[in-house]
């Protein structure tokens, strides 16, 4: 850091030499350490009568490398507490705001370093979730819209504007940054939204195979601190089963918190929610804020890493063979070996601790599954409730309804809806009947929705009913 900032500060000097005293340099070349340095140059700014303007990005980008690796919370204290480098700097830039530091802008993800670099940090205002800034990182709808109309008049395009909106908004759409703007249209990623207008103009009208840009997936890291931080992965209460179990979480949002206080729930959420893998869905009254994974390029990563985390061995072959398998059922409809696959990857993955959770260990590991795939777009809890083809609400969810991806993949024929359920592994046979035939009579409302009609397009809807009795998938059935 010491050395990146000395070409920095004295490259700044060399530019003004005209508005700073002729030792400037001298006196910058003199001084040992950033956070000396710094102090130098605010001093003969303020000596010049001059003033700075400071802009700091990705402030905390040293606080995720640190924590994302194991055993290095002793760096991580070392540099932000005491006599720590990048404390010294922060404190000289909190001195500085008294002289010649005009104005000081910060950008980051994670919340946690302000309260750790530096005590009384009382010279700055967090707008994070102010609602004039909610718009500010995104696109709205009409904006999107604007976009490809603009683009229409310049490339090859193969499908409406209404057409395109339907494909980019269940993946880029969806993200609410301040509770005070909940009645404001939703804000689409901003990136997502470039990376598929290059692709798609590029390609004269062809969607891009890949919905997902890879540079914006969340670095494995990351993903992994994650887990090793979600203190409750290892018992009942975890965090991040909760949230691929019920696709929501009710937390405070908290502005910031020290490192050590990560593994807080509350803390976690909010965590969760600044590296954008949560966006604010509601109020949650007296409970604080409603949480909700935003679309799905997040619940690919967020379903990955869960994956990754029930893992023991690399698996990467298997992952080769649930591809293919999963080509079938797009193909031929061949769906029974895909799920058997799953149960008896589940049965290896369980542990004694695994089993105890039950359904939601059980229902967020298909959950998992089934949603890593480029060939649907797994639509989770289907609001059936949309209208069927009478036109009457049918009320109720489907769990999972694997909507074929027909823009991209033109040749599959098999669409599937998915009714899951769990019964512990102590259930009887009478039990295990009622419950399949509650499934039964769900499911064939659910199948029956205009969504369904609307997006299976040609191909063979399958109806299925899966239900498990303990780490058994005691039932699989295809409904008529």
């Amino acid at each position: 850091m010491d050395g990146y900032c000395r070409i920095q500060f004295e490259g700044f000097v060399e530019d003004y030499a005209d508005r700073l005293p002729a030792d400037a340099l001298e006196v910058l070349r003199n001084e040992e350490g950033a956070a000396n340095q710094l102090s130098a140059l605010v001093r003969l700014c303020d000596k010049a009568g001059q003033q700075i303007y400071l802009f700091i990005d990705e402030y905390d980008h040293f606080t995720n490398t640190i924590l994302s690796d194991p055993g290095t919370e002793h760096d991580y204290k070392s540099e932000t507490h005491g006599t720590g480098a990048y404390r010294g700097l922060f404190n000289a830039i909190k001195a500085g705001a008294v002289t010649s530091i005009k104005r000081l802008f910060i950008t980051g993800v994670r919340p946690v370093t302000m309260d750790d670099l530096t005590s009384g940090f009382n010279i700055g205002t967090n707008y994070t979730m102010e609602p004039e800034f909610n718009a500010m990182v995104g696109f709205t709808e009409q904006e999107v819209r604007q976009m490809l109309d603009y683009y229409r008049q310049h490339f090859t395009f193969r499908h409406t504007t209404d057409e395109l909106i339907e494909i980019m908004k269940p993946w880029y759409d969806n993200y609410c940054f301040s509770v005070k703007s909940l009645d404001e249209p939703p804000m689409y990623n901003s990136d997502m939204v470039l990376y598929f207008v290059y692709f798609y103009t590029k390609d004269r009208g062809q969607l891009p195979e890949d919905m997902l840009d890879t540079n914006i997936r969340t670095d494995y890291n990351k993903l992994r601190m994650l887990i090793r931080k979600d203190r409750g992965f290892e018992h009942d209460a975890s965090v991040i089963q909760h949230i691929v179990e019920t696709g929501t979480i009710t937390s405070d949002l908290r502005r910031s918190f020290p490192s050590e206080g990560i593994t807080d729930p509350d803390n976690f959420v909010s965590l969760l929610y600044y590296f954008g893998l949560l966006t604010i869905a509601g109020r949650g009254g007296l409970k604080g804020i409603k949480f909700r994974i935003p679309n799905q390029v997040v619940r690919e990563q967020m379903y990955g890493y869960l994956t990754a985390a029930y893992r023991e061995n690399d698996l990467s072959v298997e992952e080769q063979e649930r591809r293919q398998l999963m080509a079938d059922m797009a193909l031929d409809g061949e769906w029974r070996p895909f799920f058997e696959h799953i149960s008896a990857t589940l049965k290896r993955f369980a542990s004694q601790r695994d089993k105890q959770k039950g359904e939601a260990f059980v229902h967020g590991f298909t959950l998992s599954q089934t949603c890593m795939t480029k060939l649907y777009l797994p639509v989770s809890e289907l609001d059936a409730g949309v209208r069927d083809r009478s036109g009457k609400g049918s009320g109720g969810y489907a769990d999972i309804y694997l909507q074929p991806m027909l823009g991209i993949y033109p040749d599959i024929e098999h669409s599937y809806v998915l009714e899951l359920k769990y019964l512990p592994s102590k259930a009887t046979d009478a039990e295990l009947a009622a419950a399949r035939e509650k499934a039964i009579n769900q499911i064939l409302r659910y199948a029956d929705s205009v969504n369904v009609d609307r997006t299976a397009g040609l191909t063979q809807v399958h109806r299925l009913v899966l239900i498990w009795r303990g780490m058994d998938l005691a039932v699989a059935e295809e409904l008529d």
